[in-house]
C-alpha cells in the first residue's frame, strides 16, 4: 500500500524531454516508456526503481531535495517539470491524498492541452493513495472537465519502512493491483483500463481487480487501516515494556505495522473515518465478548468464541485457496 510518500504538490523549473511519438527502444527491442513520478517515498520510489530496471526513462519530482539528489544518482533521469509532462506515457501520483489533489488542480489544464482522450494520446495519470473516494471525486471531475485520462489505483504492497532509501524494484512483483476507473461508458472504460494495464505491465503486478471508490474505501478500512490501528494500540499495553524474552512469532506478526508514518496514516484514516470507525466498533464489540467470558470465568463461552473465529479464518483461507 502507499507508505510514506513525500508531499509533492508543486512543480519545479527545469528540463524538457522529447515527444512521446519519438520513443527509442530498450535493449530488448520493445518500445521504451517515459514515466513521470510525483513523490519518491517507498511507493513512488519503488515505481521509479521498477521502471528504471525495466528500461524506462524515469522523470520525478519530490519536495525533498536530498531525496531528489539520491534518486538522480542511478534511478531518475531528470526532474519532472511542466515542459516534460507531454513526453510522459504514465504519470504516477505517489504523494499523500491532499497532495495528489493539489498537484492535479495545478496541472489539470496543462494535462488537457497535451491529451486527446478519444485518440488515446497524452499521459495516463494514476494515483497510488490508500483512499479513493477523497482523491477520485476531484480527480474524475478534473479529468472530465479538462480532457485527460485518470485512473485511481492502489498497489497492494508495502512494508513498515518508509522513504526512498527503502524503495525496491521488486516491491510490486506478484502483488495485487486495484484499479478504480471513472464512470464512463463501457467502451471508453475498457480502452482506458487496457492502456493502464499495458503501462503498468513492466512493474510486475500479479493480479488486477476493479472496483469503485466507495467499495475500495469500505474494504481497505478493514484490510489495512484497522490492522494498523490494532497493531499501534496493542503496543500501548504497559506489559509491552516487559515482554523481552517472552515473545516470538505472534508478537512480531501483530506489531509489525505498529511502526508507521503518523502524518500519512492520520490523513488516510480521516479521509476514511466513517468506514474505519465502523470497523473499530465491530472489533470493540467482539473484544467485549471475550472480556465478558473471562470476567465470568465462563470457559465454554470463551471456547465457543475462539472456535468461531477459527472457523471463520479457515473458511476465508479455503476461499482464497480455491480462487
Amino acid at each position: 500500500m502507499a507508505d510514506d510518500q513525500h508531499t509533492a504538490a508543486q512543480s519545479a523549473p527545469g528540463a524538457t524531454c522529447g515527444s512521446p511519438a519519438q520513443h527509442d527502444t530498450t535493449r530488448h527491442g520493445t518500445p521504451s516508456l517515459t514515466i513521470g513520478i510525483v513523490g519518491l517515498g517507498l511507493i513512488g520510489g519503488s515505481f521509479a526503481r521498477a521502471y528504471h530496471a525495466a528500461g524506462a526513462t524515469v522523470l520525478a519530482f519530490d519536495t525533498d531535495q536530498d531525496t531528489m539528489d539520491a534518486a538522480m544518482i542511478e534511478t531518475v533521469a531528470a526532474p519532472l517539470t511542466n515542459d516534460a509532462l507531454a513526453s510522459c506515457d504514465l504519470i504516477v501520483l505517489a504523494a499523500y491524498p491532499d497532495a495528489c489533489i493539489a498537484w492535479l488542480d495545478e496541472h489539470a489544464e496543462l494535462l488537457g492541452r497535451i491529451s486527446d482522450v478519444e485518440a488515446g494520446t497524452g499521459p495516463v495519470v494514476i494515483d497510488t493513495a490508500g483512499v479513493k473516494e477523497a482523491v477520485c471525486a476531484r480527480a474524475f471531475e478534473l479529468a472530465r472537465t479538462h480532457g485527460f485520462a485518470f485512473v485511481g489505483t492502489h498497489p497492494m504492497a508495502g512494508t513498515q519502512f518508509s522513504g526512498f532509501a527503502h524503495a525496491r524494484a521488486d516491491l510490486f512483483q506478484g502483488a495485487p493491483m486495484v484499479l478504480v476507473p471513472p464512470a464512463v461508458d463501457d467502451t471508453h472504460r475498457l480502452l482506458l483500463l487496457d492502456r493502464t494495464h499495458t503501462l503498468l505491465a513492466p512493474v510486475g503486478f500479479g493480479t488486477y481487480s476493479m472496483t469503485t471508490p466507495a467499495v475500495h474505501d469500505k474494504v481497505i478500512a478493514f484490510t489495512s487501516q484497522l490492522a494498523h490501528v490494532v497493531s499501534n494500540a496493542y503496543v500501548k499495553s504497559p506489559t509491552a515494556q516487559e515482554h523481552h524474552g517472552f515473545s516470538a512469532g505472534s508478537y512480531r506478526d501483530l506489531t509489525r505495522v505498529a511502526h508507521l508514518n503518523p502524518g500519512m496514516w492520520a490523513e488516510l484514516m480521516m479521509d476514511d473515518a466513517e468506514n474505519l470507525s465502523r470497523e473499530i466498533g465491530y472489533l470493540v464489540h467482539a473484544l467485549t465478548a471475550y472480556q465478558a467470558a473471562l470476567d465470568a470465568s465462563d470457559r465454554e463461552q470463551l471456547r465457543m468464541l475462539l472456535a468461531k473465529g477459527d472457523r471463520i479464518k479457515r473458511a476465508l483461507d479455503d476461499e482464497r485457496d480455491n480462487e
